[in-house]
């Protein structure tokens, strides 16, 4: 069975084959795609850079190329609302290497079938094997095929989040300069 963690549905399968040349040429990679149907249909991109860290401003540069493309290629009938978005902190993992990236931080993972009487783990990524991700469990350490997988993602916890604000700090996103200006303003208003 072939899972597509990335894009899920034909029609989703469809746009990612539109949208990820686009994406992939501006630097980044696409995450997750999603086209949601209502009253007005919601096309969800969420992308990220190949080291983490997307913007705001990145975000807008990718909804402006995406929808360049597809009022070229018309792939969606209706009318559709088109969400850039980043991962965030607690991401769904949707390919092999995220699984890997994300070793030793806690995640949900969902599979298809049962798996030893269970559907739903809960526990400590322990990296990838093969087409294998490994999850520390209650029960120990379990081997999930990457194929059988329906829905994987990470758990907020405080490491992770200690760990998304290191690597922000790192690669200069967060200036801590500006941290310290706002909590000065914050005590000199409250002295008035």
């Amino acid at each position: 069975m072939n899972n597509d963690l990335i894009a899920k549905a034909a029609m989703d399968r469809r746009l990612a084959e539109i949208i990820t040349p686009v994406i992939e040429d501006m630097g980044y990679e696409l995450v997750r795609l999603r086209l949601m149907s209502g009253k007005t249909s919601i096309l969800q991109v969420m992308a990220d850079k190949p080291d983490g860290g997307i913007e705001v401003d990145d975000c807008a540069q990718i909804s402006t190329a995406v929808g360049a493309v597809l009022d070229v290629e018309d792939p969606i009938v209706d009318e559709y609302a088109l969400e850039v978005s980043s991962p965030g902190i607690d991401r769904p993992l949707t390919r092999l290497k995220d699984f890997a990236n994300f070793e030793g931080y806690e995640a949900k993972i969902e599979t298809e079938e049962l798996i030893d009487g269970r559907r739903r783990f809960k526990g400590e990524l322990a990296g990838v094997e093969g087409d294998e991700v490994l999850i520390n469990i209650d029960v120990g350490t379990v081997g999930l095929k990457f194929d059988w997988l329906t829905d994987a993602k990470l758990v907020l916890t405080d490491e992770l989040i200690t760990e998304m604000l290191r690597q922000r700090k790192a690669s200069g996103v967060i200036d801590e300069t500006q941290f310290d200006e706002l909590q000065t303003d914050e005590s000199d208003e409250g002295e008035t």
